[in-house]
């Protein structure tokens, strides 16, 4: 093959999988094509085989994993070489694989989220699947531990963004796939019919992280599913931000709101903006989609320079007044002008004095307790945490206590932090966090 396209003066580019029998061609120097040569499998493990090249075009069939993927056409004559009916398959809308389904799924486990998606593309009924075929499936599913994150999630964004998403979806969670792809071991299935139902009301289909994060009951279970399939870092930032927020925009009604969710954050305003968008698709709110996906964000007109001139101290208090100013600039539906906002500026100041001095005095009264607790070897995690939070709103110190069972310094007191047992002042390891 290589020689054929040489001679065509035709460049080849990405020489990896020419040891499995790939060539990319690239044509006209703007178009890849992949290519692959007649092989056999020699040796698999369910996950890489080991090929050898054959010219047999029967022998590489026998290989195939669907019988609609394993047929032939010759370009002289338009002849079709089809030696496991997959014509008929297809003329029938049938998904069924080459030969023994459980041999077929032992040589690549990845063939049974295969099986999905083209059942997807293909069949006519959400639920016209062969009964010894889910058997094959269920029984040998746990297979897919062995697949890389990356190829699974590869196959399954094409199976929530496809046809009979919802009923594939609840088979495939009845052959027990969920733990073997990153899910919970008993996913959201409520949450998740009710989003794929919405899904009919939108022209564009939500990203697939947006669906996949449905199946999810907690921030923390983005996190685990992220760990599994090494999504993209805009994927991983949209399951996390639908998981944290889903819950308290589900019954806003209001387009402010989420036009001022727009303004929540230091990271990239085009990527929160798309968050939102997904959220609203999430929550099946195809008016406020509208209205937000035609909206033009404002630009907040108070800078820091003009803060500063206006006597408000830099650091974390300069933040405040400022999310203040842009919270009075919301309300006024983002039509204040400077002028009218730094008139505000001195009775915010005047505010968050009298409230730290509140704070102070509470905060006192926390860490008296944290610290009598601490003596007796009793203190929870959560009493440390309650002090540390109201610690944290006048001091830039910023605890995180999403890892368990590391070692604090509390006040000169040593004590080792863990999830199912008050904490102790036993230990080798010292993390000062205060």
């Amino acid at each position: 093959m290589k020689e054929m396209f040489t001679q065509e003066d035709v460049r080849m580019v990405n020489a990896n999988g020419e040891k499995h029998g790939t060539i990319t061609p690239r044509i006209n120097n703007a178009t890849n094509f992949e290519v692959t040569t007649l092989r056999i499998d020699v040796a698999t493990d369910g996950r890489h085989a080991e090929v050898e090249f054959t010219t047999d075009w029967q022998l590489d069939a026998n290989r195939r994993d669907l019988t609609i993927n394993s047929m032939f056409m010759d370009l002289d004559n338009g002849a079709i070489y089809d030696y496991f009916y997959g014509y008929e398959d297809l003329q029938r809308r049938r998904v069924a694989f080459v030969g023994n389904p459980e041999t077929r799924i032992q040589e690549d486990y990845l063939r049974i989220l295969r099986y999905f998606r083209f059942y997807g593309r293909i069949a006519t009924e959400p639920d016209n699947h062969d009964e010894e075929t889910l058997k094959a499936i269920e029984k040998n599913i746990g297979g897919l531990e062995r697949i890389s994150g990356e190829r699974i999630w590869m196959e399954l964004k094409k199976i929530l963004q496809g046809r009979f998403c919802s009923e594939l979806v609840k088979v495939m969670m009845k052959c027990g796939m969920a733990r073997y792809i990153g899910l919970p071991e008993v996913p959201n299935m409520e949450e998740f019919e009710k989003v794929c139902e919405g899904q009919k009301n939108f022209d564009k289909p939500a990203n697939a992280a947006t669906i996949l994060s449905s199946l999810l009951w907690t921030p923390e279970d983005a996190i685990k599913l992220h760990e599994r399939l090494k999504l993209s870092a805009f994927e991983r930032d949209l399951i996390f931000y639908i998981s944290q927020n889903r819950e308290n925009t589900r019954n806003i009604q209001e387009i402010l709101h989420f036009q001022k969710m727009c303004f929540q954050t230091t990271g990239k305003k085009s990527d929160l903006r798309s968050f939102i968008e997904q959220l609203l698709i999430y929550h099946n709110r195809r008016d406020l989609y509208k209205i937000l996906a035609a909206w033009e964000i404002p630009q907040f007109p108070v800078s820091g320079i003009q803060l500063k001139d206006q006597g408000c101290p830099a650091g974390k208090s300069m933040g405040n007044v400022m999310n203040a100013l842009r919270e009075i600039w919301a309300q006024d539906e983002f039509k204040a002008t400077a002028e009218d906002l730094l008139k505000h500026v001195p009775d915010i100041l005047e505010k968050m004095t009298t409230m730290k001095q509140g704070i102070y005095c509470e905060g006192l009264k926390r860490k008296k307790s944290v610290l009598a607790q601490l003596e007796t070897r009793t203190v929870s995690m959560n009493e440390i945490q309650e002090y540390l939070c109201v610690r944290e709103l006048h001091s830039s110190f910023r605890p995180d206590f999403r890892h368990r069972g590391f070692t604090v310094h509390f006040e000169g007191h040593l004590a080792q932090t863990n999830p199912d047992e008050p904490l102790s002042t036993e230990s080798s390891q010292m993390v000062i966090i205060l």
